[in-house]
């Protein structure tokens, strides 16, 4: 579930609690959480290494390594950390990969049903990431025009256009969702039918949510918790996605859900958006 908006939560808090801090120890739990690099070399090129700093992209957490190395974490569906100040293991069930720190404190990542990973990248590795991830919405080069080059090429429906990580960066389906029913625009509509003005209305609809999710600290219906364990507030403030059968907030019309558009649960007000 974790999308731009909870990883960039994540992301911040990992900032406040880890920059200046050096890494002594790793245990990794769980070793299918490990993509690109073995539980013995994780080790390796992590211990001893200070955090230098923290940043997000798209929906992946990156912890920047002194040695110049990142540590990837991508949560997909029910991943997130943990950091505890104390000297003794964190004592959480679905704990994969623990990191013991130089002044005592410990930081985690866990994940419920291990569909998460975790990553080391050097400077090539990085690379290839950056290069297979499309503009990220909350950054200036985010325009209506980039994003009308996105839709006019294509037939696909709109809502899977904005879910394209390679196209844009951090939408998933709760805000592609959201931001869809603020526009008013039909998620099924083909990309290149969506007209000008309503390009400069999506755009700024997607800006205005995952902004707005943000400052509330993402969105939390089971699973998702800031790096201290505390649940995002922006869950009563959706306006479509989760309230499939419920009235509309703007027109009070009934709100239908279906799984078409792209096999994820798509709601929206048959009335309102066109």
């Amino acid at each position: 579930m974790p999308e731009l908006p909870e990883t960039e939560t994540l992301a911040r808090d990992l900032g406040r609690s880890l920059v200046g801090r050096r890494i002594t120890g790793v245990t990794v739990v769980r070793r299918d959480v490990l993509r690109g690099v073995t539980a013995l070399r994780l080790s390796r090129r992590v211990t001893g290494a200070e955090i230098t700093g923290t940043s997000r992209r798209a929906k992946f957490v990156l912890l920047h390594l002194s040695t110049g190395d990142r540590l990837v974490f991508q949560p997909r569906f029910t991943g997130g950390v943990v950091v505890s100040a104390g000297d003794e293991p964190i004592t959480d069930a679905f704990v994969t990969i623990e990191m013991e720190l130089a002044d005592g404190g410990r930081f985690a990542f866990r994940d419920v049903r291990r569909l998460g990973t975790v990553e080391l990248l050097d400077s090539a590795g990085q690379a290839r990431l950056e290069a297979r991830l499309g503009v990220e919405p909350l950054d200036s080069a985010f325009t209506a025009a980039r994003l009308s080059e996105f839709l006019r090429s294509s037939r696909q429906a709109i809502k899977k256009i904005l879910m394209d990580q390679s196209r844009v960066a951090g939408v998933g389906n709760i805000y592609a969702n959201e931001a869809l029913w603020l526009a008013g625009i039909d998620p099924s509509k083909p990309g290149k039918r969506v007209s000008a003005g309503d390009v400069v209305k999506l755009r700024d609809a997607v800006v205005k949510v995952l902004s707005d999710a943000v400052v509330a600290r993402g969105t939390t219906f089971r699973d998702f918790r800031d790096a201290y364990g505390t649940q995002g507030g922006f869950a009563p403030r959706l306006a479509a996605y989760g309230r499939e059968g419920r009235p509309c907030l703007r027109c009070g019309s009934r709100l239908v859900g279906t799984h078409a558009i792209d096999g994820r649960a798509t709601v929206f007000c048959f009335r309102c958006q066109r």
